[in-house]
């Protein structure tokens, strides 16, 4: 009986499955390089699902970072909070 051939969508899910990175900075720098890749037009059309959904999750894992750090300052605060100001 032969093989079922793996379909773009499920190798393209698979690597949207990977590991998150360990700190902000890594996943922002991640995140734009794969923006350059899909902004620059020679992605294979095959790969740009997995990409969008690799940079979809990135794009998720920063702001869940930028959330948690903002509810620490707000403790730090006293639950006070202040709009930023540029080099105060």
């Amino acid at each position: 009986m032969p093989r079922a051939q793996s379909s773009p969508a499920v190798a393209d899910s698979a690597a949207a499955v990977e590991p998150l990175p360990s700190t902000y900075e890594a996943a922002v720098q991640e995140l734009e390089a794969l923006l350059a890749r899909l902004e620059s037009g020679q992605m294979p059309l095959d790969d740009l699902l997995g990409a969008y959904q690799r940079a979809s999750a990135l794009l998720a894992y920063c702001r869940s970072r930028l959330e948690a750090v903002e509810q620490q300052i707000r403790v730090v605060d006293g639950q006070q909070t202040r709009p930023w100001e540029p080099g105060a």
